[in-house]
């Protein structure tokens, strides 16, 4: 085997420890640093590695092949994404759809132009379902593409409820709604409209004299995040915050409904069952990190998405061994 591939982490919250686990069971990989907004003397990490502030990445050009970005979508990110892409190659799991092409440009500009190649939008939603639903759609050109989230706790937006002002601590689960799953997978191709698949249930504990009507508006009026679904707000204590929602399960279904004649219909389903959303999602950001290491050798540089890559660029394995074992 060769050198390993020196991965660096651009922030340590739920993801950043999710990515630190993943490198460790990567053989070909090494965790070279951990970058904080922090004091890094209070960062409790989950194994050794030296620990930096992020100011001090502009020192450590030289010693990172990817740097995995593991900031929010809401704030960091579109911040972030753009001026370290200027100096590291850079994977991120940014995951506004409705903001993904204006941010893929953000990015591309000062990748290109620096050489750094930077892989945007990993993870698995948008990542691994945005691939299954360009799959379906290529393979069944006649159909109808479905994508189901939950039940389960979404990291983005539950950021996006800490973010408003007034809100102390907060978490959001995404309801699927069975009866809708239930009929696409009979291959019934139904129109649904975005209130029609899923709810949005939110618990907030408020900041001590917060108007709790004034964090409700705003969390249920959100635009991108929660302002196309029936949100409910449920205020609660920390105590039960702490007790009751600290789990971090998530999945969903992709499903692609079509026909390939009159008489003939198929049905395409890609399912993921998580008990860790940010563990999985780590997973995926440190793969695509081998992939954006590979790519920038061969001389790909800029912007790239998932749709970019080669999935034998994801392994460890070599492609003859990918051709012998897997194919």
């Amino acid at each position: 085997m060769g050198a390993s591939i020196r991965i660096g982490i651009a922030g340590y919250g739920n993801l950043g420890r999710g990515v630190q686990a993943a490198i460790a069971k990567n053989p070909d990989m090494e965790l070279v640093g951990v970058y904080t907004r922090r004091d890094p003397s209070a960062v409790v990490l989950q194994g050794p590695a030296p620990v930096f502030h992020m100011d001090d990445l502009a020192k450590h050009t030289g010693d990172i092949d990817v740097l995995i970005l593991c900031g929010g979508s809401k704030s960091d990110l579109p911040e972030q994404g753009p001026a370290l892409s200027a100096s590291f190659n850079t994977v991120d799991s940014f995951d506004t759809h409705a903001m993904i092409p204006e941010y893929f440009a953000a990015v591309d500009a000062p990748a290109t132009a620096a050489g750094k190649t930077a892989l945007v939008s990993a993870g698995w939603d948008p990542g691994m379902f945005s691939i299954n639903r360009v799959y379906g759609e290529a393979l069944l050109p006649d159909g109808e593409t479905y994508t189901f989230w939950g039940r389960g706790l979404s990291q983005g937006h539950s950021d996006a409820i800490r973010r408003v002002p007034g809100v102390a601590g907060g978490v959001q689960y995404t309801i699927p709604n069975p009866t809708a799953i239930e009929k696409v997978r009979a291959g019934e191709r139904p129109v649904l409209g975005t209130r029609e698949k899923h709810v949005r249930d939110c618990f907030v504990v408020l900041e001590d004299g917060a108007d709790a009507d004034a964090v409700r508006e705003a969390i249920v009026t959100m635009e991108h995040y929660f302002d196309a679904y029936d949100t409910t707000v449920n205020f609660i204590d920390a105590a039960t915050l702490a007790a009751e929602h600290t789990a971090m399960p998530h999945g969903g279904f992709v499903f692609r409904s079509g026909n390939t004649t009159d008489e003939h219909a198929q049905v395409i389903e890609y399912s993921l069952t998580l008990e860790s959303n940010p563990e999985f999602t780590s997973s995926v950001l440190v793969a695509y990190a081998r992939a954006v290491h590979r790519m920038n050798a061969a001389g790909q540089v800029g912007a790239k998405t998932v749709f970019d890559v080669a999935p034998g660029l994801l392994s460890p394995k070599s492609p003859e061994q990918l051709r012998a074992e897997l194919l």
